[in-house]
């Protein structure tokens, strides 16, 4: 009998897909981060949230974000369309479901860029397909720099932010792996060594149920 192997790859076994969340404080890297992902990795495809934030310029419904009404996002909630949905700045931001649970299934991978608490509510609803990353500056002077050298904020604006920022990294503890953006090349290759990590876990490869078997009996 030849090595199974060599027609089967083990990296090419149907897969369930998995939820994988970056959070971090604003300036922290996480937006960074989650395109460089996104333009290496073609398995991987950005969970688009709905919020009722008016857009900024250039971006595009349904790209960036799915802007709602007030009165859209309370039906959303009353009808339980939302994985997790949180007051952000004051406006909510909410994962819809849409066809998130039947695309784990086939083996895609979803990415969320949101904060503490959508965590926390997305681990309640889905734990098993869940990954959190928490990405951290390497100082507060560093993330208050970074936030100034936007000079898209007020000072009082970014006071906000460096308040918020505190609250946020002191859940630092709450996420299954923390990296420091000390240097965003590097930060970003520890981010893909934990997704492809998580991808080869034997809980998700569901492929390998009928890969053993047909080796065994072979």
């Amino acid at each position: 009998m030849g090595d199974p192997t060599e027609t089967t790859p083990s990296d090419k076994l149907h897969r369930r897909g998995l939820l994988f969340i970056l959070s971090s404080p604003s300036g922290a890297g996480k937006t960074t981060l989650s395109r460089k992902l996104l333009e290496r990795d073609p398995e991987i495809r950005l969970s688009v949230s709905a919020t009722t934030r008016p857009p900024r310029p250039g971006e595009e419904d349904g790209v960036h974000y799915h802007f709602v009404s007030d009165d859209d996002f309370d039906r959303m909630v009353e009808e339980d369309d939302f994985y997790e949905w949180a007051h952000v700045f004051g406006y909510r931001y909410g994962t819809p479901k849409g066809h998130i649970r039947e695309g784990l299934k086939n083996g895609q991978d979803y990415l969320f860029d949101i904060d503490w608490q959508g965590t926390q509510q997305l681990k309640q609803k889905d734990d098993q397909d869940v990954v959190t990353v928490f990405v951290l500056p390497p100082s507060l002077g560093e993330l208050r720099r970074r936030l100034e050298a936007r000079a898209q904020d007020s000072a009082e604006v970014i006071d906000s932010r460096m308040e918020r920022a505190r609250a946020e990294i002191s859940h630092w503890a709450e996420y299954d792996y923390v990296v420091i953006n000390d240097d965003v090349d590097e930060c970003f290759d520890r981010v893909c060594e934990v997704l492809d990590a998580e991808r080869m876990r034997r809980t998700r490869q569901t492929g390998l149920i009928p890969f053993v078997r047909e080796l065994m009996g072979g």
